[in-house]
Parts: structure tokens; sequence; C-alpha cells
């Protein structure tokens, strides 16, 4: 399916830096991805692909994306300060690039995070105007945008829990955008990628986190609220 733009799509986000696609959609994809760890980062890789791989520094996609894992907005001006914030904060990254990946979007961006214990993988697409997919997390399948309500679900791959998912769901009054659902292996562990055009209710989602076969959830309004 061909994907739509709207005129605020062309347009472009409120922002700080020179290019949407190298400081909005960086920032985007690295708040995304610190909502999907749960936590402040403490350590992160950062690898940079194709054409972000030579133009990070250049076009400021360097600190757009540390901003975004401080949690900084598009329209922050902390971003052209946002090393100095990270040391302040003892937030440790480290960059890497990998120029020539064929398989990947032009803009493509591998966060590798860690809080404590918790660690995740997300890889993340800048596609012009601000606008971010989040293609895959640790492993799965994702395609999200984050600009809806965004719910990831971790649970066995048993009979019937998509659809249940989805009753739970309308009960509440929630509509489902979009949902993707990857598996590793059949009858193995699968996760759910659900976009919601409306938030969760609190109840429900202690509810879905009480289910004996789903191992763990991720709620994710949408990043720009």
């Amino acid at each position: 399916m061909a994907e739509k733009s709207s005129v605020f799509d062309m347009i472009g986000p409120v922002m700080i830096g020179p290019s949407s696609s190298h400081t909005a959609g960086v920032v985007r994809i690295a708040r995304a991805a610190i909502r999907i760890l749960g936590a402040a980062p403490q350590e992160a890789t950062i690898t940079f692909y194709n054409s972000f791989a030579r133009t990070y520094e250049g076009h400021g996609s360097d600190r757009a994306i540390v901003a975004g894992l401080l949690d900084f907005k598009t329209d922050d001006k902390r971003i052209k300060e946002a090393f100095d914030f990270a040391k302040e904060r003892g937030l440790k990254y480290t960059f890497r690039s990998v120029g020539n990946a064929s398989t990947m979007h032009p803009n493509t961006i591998k966060l590798n995070l860690k809080a404590g214990e918790r660690e995740v993988e997300v890889i993340g697409q800048s596609r012009g105007g601000g606008v971010i997919k989040i293609v895959e997390v640790d492993g799965f399948s994702a395609n999200f945008s984050a600009t809806l309500h965004t719910l990831i679900i971790d649970a066995d791959d048993v009979k019937g829990s998509i659809a249940f998912i989805a009753s739970v769901l309308a009960h509440d009054e929630c509509n489902i955008a979009t949902m993707n659902v990857s598996r590793k292996g059949k009858n193995d562990r699968a996760r759910q990628f659900i976009e919601m055009d409306s938030g969760i209710k609190p109840i429900t989602l202690e509810y879905l986190k009480q289910l004996a076969w789903v191992k763990h959830v991720v709620y994710i309004p949408n990043i720009d609220l």
C-alpha cells in the first residue's frame, strides 16, 4: 500500500536543525526507543546506516539522536548542546557507521540501549518531513510510526491470542489502526505491535499485564504529546 503524506508532512515539523530527516526524524526515533526501553538509558550504541553514515556529523544527526535519548522534543533548543547535557546526566554513548547496507532504507538508525538489566535493540527509519517508522524491535518486525498510541505485547504464541487482545481493546473503545504480529517460530514467543487511534485505559493495561500468557507489555502514547 502506498504511503500518503499530508501537507503537514511536506512542510515538516517545528524543529531545531537544518533537515527534518536528519534532526526531527532522528529525535523521534530516539524518543520512541526510550519508551520501548521503559527507562532513561544509561548506555547507548548508535549505528548510522547508508546516507546517515556519511552525513550524521555534518547534519547534526549525532546531536539529534543523543537529544532524543534525553527525551528532548524536536523543537527543544537544548538539542544543540545535547552532548553536554548527556555528560551531565551520565549517558554513555558510542557512534558507529555502516555506509553500504543495501537492504536498509537510506536513513536508518539502530539503537542498542541499556538501563540496569533492561536492554533493547530498536531499528528506525527517518522517512522525511519528520516522519519515522520503527521497523524492528529485538529482532521482531515492527513497522509502526509512533504517531499513534502504540501497544507492544510479548506473549506466548497461544491459539486465539490475537483475537482475544483485539476483543479487549474493542471493549475499551480503542480503535485499532494497524496490527503487526511477529514471531520467531511456530508456538514460540510472539510480539504484537498495535497502533490505536486513542489511548488505552490504565485498568485495561493492567488487565493485559496480568494475563498468564502475556510476558511483557509496553505502552507508548503518541510521542508528540
